[in-house]
């Protein structure tokens, strides 16, 4: 049986990956920052599939060396999500961009050592957006340059973290190189595997159904169902059209957050707004309030995907979006 290391497996990506690993036939090391959790991730990830004695976790911090060799012994593969995400921007840019790089690099040196034939790594389109200040086609050769105005310490995270890895793997020489996959998700929505309200994006719908956002964002993002990713996840660590390559995956068209409530609104959430703010005030907002920021490139913008090389590669078709906001809101309704 051939086993997998995912790195950040209590995540919100991170649970529903390793789900679709053990209902595929793989073994699964998790990591963890501390094992004093990995009970009740045993007993939610349970819940979805009977790992058959094929669950282990151990202990790792993106940015210690310790315990990285270890987590890759008798590894074939590993599917690197690990990387910090928080909404609110942070004080000090290097609290996002140090892990997510350093964390990267000891993931693809760990797993070369060891002899891991590939890694897959969770990037995001907030790497291909260019400069980040008006519309464009993301595509696999778009890149987001993190030095342009305006950019968050988020988006520069993902930005470098996976271009480091790039340069990792078109730096390797002789026979023995480890492959690499780059995934590149879009805004991720879905329920959760956790059966708790943790996570930004579960965070932003509960809010809109309880009435608690009064007005919206005008701004639109390619949009990705959580149960897409982790099933393109599985799919990309054997697929041999996908070695060395980049994978939008995500809607081929922008979704608006008015859309998204609008939705919600027509289904029963009564309590929603429709109501979008202006740009120049979201604008103004962005320069002083840490959650506003996170979203200005994406104010005014709207990002086109080209996401068809994913559905070739993967045989896949998005999943319905509606389906996907409405699942969100009925798994949020009953912990409120």
């Amino acid at each position: 049986m051939k086993k997998v290391l995912v790195t950040g497996i209590s995540g919100y990506v991170g649970l529903h990956t390793a789900a679709e690993l053990l209902k595929n036939g793989y073994a699964v090391r998790g990591s963890v920052r501390s094992l004093s959790k990995t009970a009740k991730l045993t007993e939610v990830l349970q819940k979805e599939v009977d790992p058959k004695g094929n669950l282990e976790y151990c202990e790792l911090d993106l940015l210690k060396d310790d315990g990285w060799k270890e987590a890759m012994e008798g590894c074939d593969y590993v599917l690197h999500i690990a990387s910090p995400y928080f909404a609110t921007e942070p004080k000090d840019e290097n609290e996002m961009i140090k892990p997510a790089i350093e964390g990267t690099q000891r993931a693809l040196n760990a797993a070369k050592k060891a002899g891991v034939k590939r890694l897959v790594l969770t990037s995001s389109t907030v790497a291909m957006l260019g400069e980040g200040n008006k519309s464009i086609n993301v595509n696999p050769d778009t890149w987001t340059n993190p030095k342009a105005k305006g950019m968050s310490a988020y988006i520069k995270s993902k930005t470098l973290a996976e271009k480091s890895a790039w340069d990792f793997i078109n730096a390797q020489t002789g026979s023995n190189k480890l492959e690499m996959v780059v995934l590149n998700p879009g805004a991720i929505w879905g329920p959760s595997l956790s059966g708790t309200l943790a996570g930004e994006s579960i965070e932003l719908v509960k809010k809109m159904i309880t009435g608690k956002t009064p007005m919206l964002a005008k701004a639109a993002m390619n949009m990705v169902d959580v149960r897409d990713v982790a099933k393109i996840h599985v799919q990309a660590l054997e697929n041999q059209q996908a070695n060395g390559k980049r994978f939008i995956v995500a809607s081929e068209r922008a979704y608006s957050f008015k859309e998204m409530a609008n939705i919600l609104k027509t289904n029963g959430y009564k309590k929603v707004s429709t109501i979008e703010a202006p740009n120049f005030l979201l604008k103004i907002m962005s320069n002083f309030v840490p959650d506003a920021k996170a979203m200005k490139p994406f104010i005014g913008n709207t990002y086109s995907a080209d996401v068809s090389n994913t559905m070739k590669t993967f045989n896949w078709k998005p999943m319905d979006f509606k389906k996907t906001v409405l699942e969100t809101a009925e798994y949020i309704k009953p912990l409120i």
